[in-house]
């Protein structure tokens, strides 16, 4: 097979020690595949801020109770309150 003797990876020719993929190798064309459709489906996550971009759901923010009674309590006359009734003497 001719591509037994292609790298996977070639020195890149531009003076520089960054290595990149080799098209020539399966496995080389294969990384390229696999990369770009990973970077093209995060591209789109993104883009819709879905899956692990989508933010949190909004927490409501605190509200107090509903404000039912009024302060100071109304004035109103007091509930009076009966006296006993006064004891009776026996019939003698």
């Amino acid at each position: 097979m001719r591509y037994d003797d292609e790298p996977v990876f070639k020195r890149s020719k531009w003076g520089t020690n960054h290595y990149h993929y080799n098209p020539n190798n399966p496995v080389g064309l294969a990384l390229i595949v696999i990369t770009l459709v990973f970077t093209a489906t995060m591209m789109i996550l993104m883009a819709n801020r879905a899956g692990p971009f989508k933010p949190e759901p909004a927490t409501p923010s605190w509200s107090p109770p509903p404000y039912t009674t009024s302060w100071p309590p109304a004035s109103s006359p007091p509930t009076p309150t009966p006296w006993p009734a006064p004891p009776t003497s026996p019939a003698s």
